[in-house]
């Protein structure tokens, strides 16, 4: 594995260590959430270099249980990180007492699925939610790229690059005639790019390594190190 991944801040309702994260005796869930540290490889059962992103699970701890009945829809409600005093609410401490949160959490997520009826608020979800071979989508932020132009933004051709040619890299016409005399809905201008909501389906989970709260899912994931990654099954 690769030596430049690194390691967001983690800590669990209780301060328990990293190393504990995923824990195979919590609750199983149809999806979880974990930060993504970086890329890497490693070698299939027939020597064949297989290219993977690590990814990094935080201790997560049951902190609402949803069903249709009182909200409407069935769901598992989940948190992780713990706040500092001063940075939460008192309703965040109210709503998260129950699952072992002094204080509110950072990161406070959903999986849709049905609830089961052993499961309790204040449980550990745990890592082999997922496991070996599973094929998940994943849903995560993509790398925010700031302010671009219409060439990188939208993949216009551009103009001549040569000397005489007075159009090289701007987005050309944009107007009409005097009719309708506006620019119409829709036009692709320069603007921000990137920082979107991307979901990548049929994702291969090649490895789980519970002990070390670490999965390797095949491929790249949308995002920079330490952004926040969705996995359900499919």
């Amino acid at each position: 594995m690769s030596e430049n991944t690194q390691s967001p801040s983690t800590g669990g309702a209780d301060g328990e260590s990293k190393a504990t994260a995923g824990a195979a005796n919590g609750v199983k869930l149809n999806g979880i959430f974990a930060h993504k540290l970086g890329m890497s490889s490693v070698y299939g059962d027939s020597g064949e270099s297989i290219p993977v992103t690590v990814l990094k699970m935080e201790p997560w701890v049951v902190s609402q249980l949803k069903t249709k009945q009182k909200d409407g829809y069935s769901a598992i409600q989940i948190a992780s990180r713990p706040k500092k005093a001063v940075n939460s609410t008192k309703a965040e401490k109210g709503h998260l007492k129950g699952a072992g949160f002094e204080n509110g959490a950072h990161f406070i997520k959903e999986i849709r699925q049905e609830v089961p009826a052993d499961i309790k608020v204040g449980a550990r979800v745990s890592i082999d939610s997922l496991a070996k071979g599973d094929v998940v989508q994943i849903t995560s932020t993509s790398k925010g790229k700031g302010f671009q132009g219409s060439i990188r933004r939208w993949n216009f051709a551009g103009g001549p690059a040569a000397h005489g040619s007075k159009f090289h890299r701007q987005p050309g016409s944009s107007g009409n005639r005097t009719w309708p005399g506006r620019v119409m809905p829709g036009k692709k201008f320069p603007g921000h790019l990137g920082a979107e909501t991307v979901t990548i389906k049929s994702v291969r989970v090649v490895d789980v390594l519970p002990n070390e709260g670490i999965l390797l899912v095949k491929g790249p994931v949308p995002g920079a190190r330490n952004t926040l990654v969705k996995l359900v099954k499919e």
